[in-house]
């Protein structure tokens, strides 16, 4: 049974009382490592989610070490003050909202690669770690992380919001690529999940119900991952279809053969034409898929003739392949700068962006039908896809002064996520729930699984002092 998905254009703001003893004591820990200055609380207090005019966070104390953040939650605890895991900022859900008050614990000062076993094939980082510079740190050994989400997130980020990009179709997410956690608990104990081998039979899987919980269950401090053996070689190809169906056909065909791709992307003609005047390129303004492929060089070879092949029974052409680093990073740099080029094609705008995530076998029906009703809407917008594995985001560009647009744009996506569910698929994908999927969450899982996951909650962080008001 599907429940009606209740959008609002605004969170509902809650606050609760910050004592003065509390920030006294919080000053008194922390010192300089603290603070209530207004700017600093305002840029801990936004994302780029759709949402404005939410208060900021009472004080910001940026962590440095564990006990810096086994610290601050048991201050919380001890005076019933919410607390909200940061990173860089670049949720899109509205996670990160004070919407209860309260404090931000900023993590990006923990930002130390800790071990890398390279024989095994492991990595352990505290939370604060970007991707780019977790990628630099293993690179002299032969190995990188593939998790990319685009934006140079944080691990501990990336890991909370469950995380994954245009690598995922043959690497996997967060989930798959997470072995242990040390986790700092609503009651400021510092617990282990997981070990660094490759699978265990041990007990409840906490690591997995960790990952993904948007900080409401606990504070990562430290994370062990995966590493894979950089390819050795690697080719990327650029595409471009009379038409986005043409392009969605495509893939699903490339996904059902069973062609081992690594990256298959696709970009619509409008952000196609964006990313040209953003990143001073000259792709051809049609839809087009950006792919690429790892292996042996003979694999790879194949695996594009294979592609190309699939593509010109689709009316794919103007293929263009990219083998050295130097052209492949032009083009995945395009690919990454793709929702900020959008952005800035529509000044003073705000983007209302989508994050379903079908079976491959539904992909056209999710995606051409969600593009007919934005172009009969004559609301702005751009659209891009990890097609490879079914997920794709329309973005709606908005004037955040005209509240009809913005009305507009979340009817378009609940439209959008409607029919995703009606196929078997996800209201999100990668992006999380935060604030702006409450709704559609309990229209995916079902009141009786909502209710075990605030059991879960309850049990965990009862007097939820953990980020509340997220994901239900």
């Amino acid at each position: 049974m599907r429940h009606p998905v209740h959008t609002h254009l605004q969170p509902e703001v809650n606050l609760r009382p910050v004592p003065d003893a509390f920030l006294q004591a919080l000053e008194a820990r922390f010192g300089s490592h603290c603070s209530t200055a207004l700017v600093v609380r305002e840029q801990h207090g936004r994302d780029e989610s759709p949402y404005t005019n939410v208060p900021p966070p009472a004080a910001v104390v940026f962590a440095a070490t564990t006990p810096d953040v086994a610290d601050a939650v048991r201050l919380c605890a001890e005076h019933r003050v919410p607390l909200i895991p940061y990173g860089v900022g670049s949720s899109l859900e509205g996670h990160l909202l004070a919407i209860q008050g309260g404090i931000s614990i900023d993590v990006s000062r923990m930002n130390r690669v800790l071990s890398i076993n390279a024989e095994d094939l492991t990595v352990t980082v505290q939370p604060g770690v970007t991707r780019k510079q977790l990628n630099e740190a293993v690179r002299d050994r032969g190995l990188f992380f593939p998790i990319d989400p685009g934006a140079d997130a944080s691990i501990g980020g990336m890991a909370a919001t469950r995380a994954s990009g245009t690598n995922a179709v043959r690497y996997g997410t967060m989930r798959e690529n997470v072995l242990a956690l040390e986790v700092v608990t609503a009651q400021g104990r510092v617990i282990r999940t997981g070990t660094r081998a490759k699978k265990s039979s041990a007990g409840y899987d906490l690591t997995r119900l960790m990952v993904g919980s948007e900080g409401t269950l606990g504070v990562f401090t430290e994370i062990t991952l995966k590493l894979y053996p950089l390819p050795e070689a690697v080719s990327a190809a650029i595409c471009s279809f009379p038409s986005i169906e043409a392009a969605v056909r495509t893939t699903i065909a490339v996904i059902q053969m069973g062609i081992p791709i690594a990256r298959c992307e696709l970009l619509d003609a409008a952000s196609v034409r964006a990313v040209n005047v953003h990143s001073k390129l000259t792709l051809r303004e049609e839809p087009m898929l950006l792919m690429e492929f790892h292996g042996s060089p003979t694999s790879v070879q194949e695996q594009a003739e294979w592609v190309q092949e699939i593509a010109q029974e689709h009316g794919g052409q103007a293929f263009e392949w990219a083998t050295t680093p130097e052209e492949r990073s032009r083009l995945w740099t395009a690919r990454h700068n793709a929702y900020f080029a959008a952005i800035q094609s529509k000044p003073g705008c705000k983007a209302v962006t989508t994050d379903t995530c079908v079976p491959i076998s539904r992909l056209a029906d999710g995606l051409l039908d969600a593009v007919a009703e934005a172009d009969a809407a004559g609301l702005p917008y751009f659209l891009v896809g990890h097609v490879g594995d079914g997920n794709f985001h329309i973005g709606y560009l908005i004037d955040p002064n005209q509240p009809e647009e913005r009305e507009t744009a979340e009817r378009l996506n609940h439209q959008l996520v409607s029919r995703a569910l009606a196929l078997g698929g996800t209201c999100t994908g990668e992006h999380g729930v935060g604030l702006h999927k409450m709704g559609f969450l309990l229209a995916e899982a079902g009141a009786d699984t909502i209710d075990m996951m605030r059991a879960i909650k309850q049990a965990l962080d009862p007097d939820h002092i953990l980020n509340p008001g997220k994901i239900f």
